[in-house]
């Protein structure tokens, strides 16, 4: 379980195909605080460290995980947003995120404002009862508060901090995202098809 607020972000160094499934080496800056069999979010993708060496590590994406995600797009150089599992002791400062991304979005629309960056997406009608005005989203791995919800877009703004410290700022008009809805909201809909 995660919680939105990324950590770092990580440098995509070499990239592996095998079979249906693909292998990532990365460079970042918490690498010598990584362990072997640990789940760590990738933009969004939860993903388990299966090798470290020297400054970098390897993680692997299945079959079925490069198409939900948008890992089948990722290239050398490229940053991505890194996060560890929450720690029970500790705060939950952006909402509760599973790393099980739902779908991906498009973008259709950056406005840069003054100090303050807005971003729509454009995402699957099928999961429109799972977004609300003012609700939680994660983009790429980020605790996101969106508003301007209609049945298949959203928008969400950025900040400074936020901008400097995500590879939000890779993110452009046609860049495809990771999206992952609200857990409460998921829960509250199949309870409710149930009835």
């Amino acid at each position: 379980m995660f919680t939105g607020i990324i950590e770092t972000t990580g440098k995509i160094v070499d990239i592996i195909s095998h079979g249906t499934n693909k292998s990532f080496w990365l460079q970042s800056s918490i690498v010598n605080e990584l362990k072997i069999d640990q789940s760590v979010s990738h933009d969004g993708v939860c993903l388990t460290i299966e090798a470290i060496e020297n400054d970098k590590y390897k993680v692997t994406a299945i079959e079925e995980t490069l198409k939900k995600t948008n890992l089948a797009t990722w290239r050398r150089n490229g940053e991505v947003n890194i996060e560890r599992c929450m720690q029970m002791n500790g705060r939950l400062d952006g909402h509760i995120v599973q790393g099980h991304v739902d779908a991906t979005a498009k973008c259709v629309e950056l406005k840069t404002l003054e100090g303050s960056w807005e971003y729509t997406f454009e995402y699957p009608e099928t999961f429109a009862s799972l977004l609300i005005e003012k609700g939680s989203v994660a983009v790429n791995g980020t605790s996101l508060t969106c508003f301007n919800v209609t049945k298949n877009t959203f928008t969400v703004a950025i900040i400074p901090y936020t901008y400097e410290h995500t590879s939000i700022k890779q993110v452009k008009p046609e860049s495809i995202v990771n999206i992952e809805f609200d857990v409460i909201g998921k829960y509250i809909q199949r309870f409710e098809s149930l009835k």
